[in-house]
């Protein structure tokens, strides 16, 4: 194999590009997990999660992918039979679905056309008609990965209250979190799904869950079995710091390191902004390219279509670890990949996303 100079453009929408510093975190010498030194660091990471998840409520730790967090917010709260409202807005919506009714959850699934996130007024509707409050949660996935499409939580929160419906309301927001504004209180979200490998800019293998009062009291009632998964666990152990079983200790290395370069250093604020700025330079970009096509070369990887639009669609990841140059190598290598193969396009996007990024610097 021929040896390729310079790095590996990794443009895939998650997991996403990870800060040299973090990986220097990564590194450290594994510590005792059940040792002071630990208790700091398992009290710092959790309440720098609930600055990021903007909640005064509990958060739970998994070492484990955005799926494990899935599993953990549905057996903790439900029983089996139970109905829950979920919406058809790309890939991953769908894979929570199908989780949902395999662990014996009837789930009614609102199907969608994968442009669009969750209507409000069909949350609204379905809820007004359910009048013996038969449905038990509504799950909504924030940012769709598979998509890009974004559903409007604060407004489907509202939703639910003018139906005047006690259901849970979950919200996935794996490939949001630290990426766009999330606010768990105050959209009053029971229960939030995260996961460490997009915005949190660390590989995968941490999980999420930020509850509510109400969803730890739905907890008591729920009867879908759950152990590895249980919230009481680790809330009781992470009172003093510790976690009832193993915890993944160099990913909290690295989370430590993220949450200090997110909070402390660049700012939840100009952290959302500075990915709304790259991100409306990529759709300038894509505007002026006028296609939909599938290219991999130079050395980078893009993001394939999934599902409903596998072999239709690619990808530009531009979450986490992400500045300007970095995408105008992206869609440099993106047009040089369209023009290699002969695919007929218009050109100048990568001029219209760096007139852009001038203009609004």
């Amino acid at each position: 194999m021929a040896l390729r100079s310079g790095r590996h453009f990794l443009q895939i929408p998650g997991p996403t590009n990870v800060p040299d510093r973090v990986l220097r975190a990564i590194d450290s010498a594994t510590i005792d997990h059940r040792g002071p030194d630990f208790a700091q660091l398992g009290l710092g990471v959790i309440e720098g999660l609930k600055r990021v998840f903007k909640t005064k409520s509990d958060v739970v730790i998994y070492p484990a992918s955005g799926t494990g967090a899935w599993e953990a917010a549905l057996v903790n709260t439900l029983s089996a039979g139970d109905r829950v409202l979920m919406f058809e807005t790309g890939q991953f919506a769908s894979l929570w679905q199908r989780m949902a009714t395999e662990l014996g959850l009837v789930a009614e699934f609102v199907p969608g056309d994968w442009r669009h996130g969750v209507d409000p007024n069909l949350v609204e509707s379905k809820l007004r008609e359910d009048r013996q409050h038969q449905i038990k949660a509504v799950c909504v996935v924030h940012n769709e990965t598979s998509t890009g499409v974004t559903s409007r939580i604060g407004e489907i929160r509202a939703a639910i209250d003018r139906a005047r419906h006690p259901s849970l309301f979950m919200v996935d927001t794996i490939s949001s979190l630290a990426s766009i504004d999330y606010r768990h209180d105050e959209w009053d979200v029971d229960v939030t799904v995260g996961g460490s490998q997009k915005g949190l800019m660390l590989p995968p293998g941490l999980s999420f869950n930020a509850l509510s009062a109400k969803a730890r009291e739905a907890a008591k009632q729920a009867t879908l079995p759950r152990v590895y998964w249980r919230w009481e666990d680790m809330i009781r152990a992470n009172q003093s710091g510790f976690f009832p079983y193993t915890p993944a200790t160099n990913l909290l290395y690295g989370l430590r390191e993220a949450l200090k370069m997110l909070l402390e250093e660049e700012g939840l604020d100009n952290v959302f902004a500075r990915h709304a700025r790259l991100a409306e330079a990529t759709r300038r970009a894509v505007r002026a390219w006028g296609l939909e096509i599938l290219c991999e070369r130079f050395d980078m990887s893009l993001g394939t279509g999934l599902g409903k639009v596998q072999g239709k669609v690619f990808r530009i990841g531009h979450l986490g670890d992400f500045n300007e140059l970095m995408l105008a190598g992206t869609l440099c290598g993106v047009e040089m990949g369209l023009a290699a193969g002969g695919v007929p396009f218009k050109q100048g996007g990568v001029q219209k996303a760096l007139d852009y990024l001038a203009a609004s610097s």
